[in-house]
């Protein structure tokens, strides 16, 4: 590569990446420096200068010769661990030396894409600057428990979930592996979602919200975590049923974005059904909310683990095994119309009911009319697996709070389709 006026830009690009994590590194080596007049230690060897100059190095040396480049790091990681040899600090840290290595390498980085290194020069330098809160976050916020979750759900979104086959099999092709591992997902997330809100917020407002965002992703894995909370703790009944209760607000709110976005005359259909289950929920989870903040309980002082994995499991297992019955129903009874299928979708997931429906209405096999019922069905028979997850996961007093304000939404669904 030969440097002309087109590299200018990615030089001063390798310029400003040496001197946003030099100027960190040149307020560190100030303050080691401090502590060593005191006797603490030494101060660090480099500096914005140094950082500056690193990175230039690496640029320039990209440009005459990749194979230059790669000299160059060996040659700045023999000086760095040399330096660090001598300096005689009875507090040795890396942190100065490894970042001078990649300095070097984002330099040369910045000769071919530009937006790339600085968007990483910028991270470091957060990271760099952000030591005291990491640090406190990592050691004094959060539990080992709490740690030992991250790692769990980790890895089961970036190891297992890959690797989980995408297809549909078992008897009659009713389970999907993917669908059934994401539910456990969901379900591990929304726990630690509640309880980093338990945390923050307190319990009074953090379930509610919690509740209801979660509710955009899945209701029935929502109204199983609040259960296992209100179980665990019963003093968090009410936000409980609270975030439950408003998880199916939001689900109101995905169907009715969704049928406007795949086909608006259907969701000018169920106008109204949606408009009634929507204000009568909204109204049931806003006087359970707020009767939960009148409730002089005790805060949680430590919520516990953030999920349990043995909720998740068995609710996607019920959800399979839902799907394995209304597929063999399917089967053997035959399929008695669009209702009928509808109904068997909703069992694990009304979204995919809902979509169908208006995927044929978009396409003129349905009338908008038409499409009201089978999209009501599917709803009321996913609203009976919510109240299974709350039976199951949750106390007696749960699920029957629970139960009485998704009856109330699907009563009064089904009321507005009758009236209007």
């Amino acid at each position: 590569m030969i440097i002309d006026s087109a590299h200018w830009l990615n030089l001063a690009v390798a310029l400003g990446i040496g001197l946003l994590i030099g100027a960190d590194r040149e307020r560190k080596k100030a303050i080691t420096g401090e502590r060593r007049k005191e006797g603490f230690g030494s101060s660090s060897v480099a500096g914005v200068r140094t950082f500056t100059i690193a990175s230039l190095l690496g640029a320039v040396s990209t440009a005459i010769d990749p194979w230059l480049l790669m000299v160059s790091i060996f040659c700045v990681t023999i000086f760095v661990t040399t330096a660090s040899f001598i300096s005689k600090d009875d507090n040795p840290s890396l942190t100065t030396e490894v970042s001078l290595i990649f300095t070097v390498i984002l330099g040369g980085l910045a000769m071919s894409e530009a937006g790339l290194a600085a968007s990483l020069a910028v991270a470091v330098a957060i990271l760099l600057a952000a030591k005291e809160p990491i640090h406190w976050f990592v050691r004094g916020a959060i539990t080992k428990d709490e740690m030992n979750d991250f790692f769990i759900l980790a890895a089961a979104t970036l190891i297992v979930l890959p690797v989980v086959p995408n297809q549909l099999i078992g008897p009659f092709d009713a389970i999907n592996p993917r669908n059934l591992w994401l539910i456990v997902i969901f379900v591990m997330l929304i726990g630690a979602l509640s309880h980093i809100a338990l945390r923050l917020l307190g319990s009074k407002a953090g379930l509610p919200i919690v509740g209801f965002v979660s509710g955009f992703i899945s209701s029935i894995a929502t109204i199983g975590t609040m259960g296992t909370h209100a179980r665990k703790a019963p003093e968090l009944m009410g936000t409980a049923v609270a975030g439950a209760t408003l998880s199916s607000l939001a689900t109101v709110l995905e169907l009715s974005m969704l049928l406007a976005a795949i086909h608006p005359p259907t969701l000018h259909a169920l106008a109204f059904p949606l408009i009634f289950g929507g204000v009568t929920i909204a109204l049931y989870g806003g006087v359970v909310t707020l009767s939960s903040f009148h409730h002089k309980g005790a805060e949680i002082v430590s919520p516990g683990r953030s999920f349990s994995v043995k909720t998740a499991i068995l609710l996607a297992v019920i959800i399979a095994v839902a799907l394995l019955a209304s597929a063999a129903l399917n089967m053997w009874f035959g399929q008695a119309g669009l209702i009928a299928a509808s109904g068997a979708a909703g069992v694990a997931d009304v979204h995919a009911a809902v979509i169908s429906v208006a995927s044929l209405a978009l396409e003129g096999k349905l009338t908008a009319a038409n499409a009201v019922i089978p999209i009501l069905v599917a709803f009321s028979v996913n609203a009976t697996s919510k109240v299974v997850a709350a039976v199951i996961t949750g106390s007696r007093e749960f699920s029957r709070q629970v139960a009485w304000g998704l009856v109330i939404q699907v009563s009064a669904m089904w009321i507005a389709w009758w009236v209007f």
